[in-house]
């Protein structure tokens, strides 16, 4: 008898630990990965790299690979493959599951200003500002509409041809408050803009804290609903051994 066929939409730590745990168990696992990095982290299981070509593709690949579950575990802010996923999963009666890490919540001494969109936030900063943008390189489409500000831009892979206000950092987090702190000191920085997120990327938030600098948080978009939704690692492990009818010999834990 074949092994059930799971296919994770990876691309955050939280993917990399449901890989980990999925592979202890009597599955077979494809981990799916955008390529928005040239070097992405190691995962266990058969890694594909690339899109599916939208919901088409992505509806015919789970029909040919025969996928008994689709989890999606992509990031918050990834808009278009958690819809796409959703529907393609409806098309060929695929049961999907989404893990989705908690958003952040304002804590003592963070000053919150919510906005719909990156271009929101940039529009709403007062001119002469010097930002530290969060957002990674998902970010240039948007970064020549105010050219009256200094945007420093933090992304993972390095970034070219972007608009002459706009200081391109490269690094790989994780990243302590203090490092976030030094970085806002030494660049002048006077706002933070930033994605909700969630997970374990708060230190830069407690570092705009510190310094007594205002926070454009930029609101998740609205995905939620799309699929049963886990915030818990073993939670969504205990639905998957539900779905798959599975008996894991150490249980669905993490």
């Amino acid at each position: 008898m074949n092994k059930p066929h799971i296919l994770l939409l990876a691309g955050t730590a939280e993917a990399r630990h449901l890989a980990e745990a999925l592979s202890e168990w009597p599955v077979r696992l494809t981990v799916s990965l955008a390529g928005a990095t040239s070097v992405p982290a190691r995962y266990p299981g058969e890694v594909r790299m690339g899109g599916f070509g939208g919901e088409d593709g992505l509806a015919e690949w789970l029909k040919k690979e025969d996928i008994s579950l689709l989890l999606d575990a992509t990031h918050p802010y990834a808009e278009r493959i958690s819809p796409n996923a959703s529907r393609a999963a409806k098309r060929k009666d695929c049961p999907l599951l989404r893990f989705t890490r908690p958003a952040w919540e304002p804590e003592e001494g963070e000053d919150w200003q919510p906005h719909p969109s990156l271009e929101a936030a940039i529009e709403a900063l007062p001119a002469g500002a010097r930002a530290f943008l969060a957002t990674g390189s998902g970010s240039r489409d948007v970064l020549g509409i105010r050219s009256d500000l200094h945007l420093v831009l933090r992304a993972i892979e390095p970034l070219e041809d972007l608009p002459e206000h706009v200081e391109a950092l490269v690094a790989r987090p994780p990243f302590s408050e203090a490092q976030e702190r030094e970085l806002m000191k030494s660049r002048a920085v006077t706002h933070l803009v930033t994605r909700n997120s969630g997970g374990g990327g708060r230190a830069k938030l407690a570092a705009a804290a510190a310094l007594g600098l205002p926070i454009l948080m930029i609101e998740r978009p609205g995905t939620s609903g799309i699929a049963p939704d886990f915030h818990d690692m073993a939670d969504i492990l205990r639905a998957v051994a539900m779905w798959l009818a599975l008996d894991t010999p150490s249980g669905p834990t993490p």
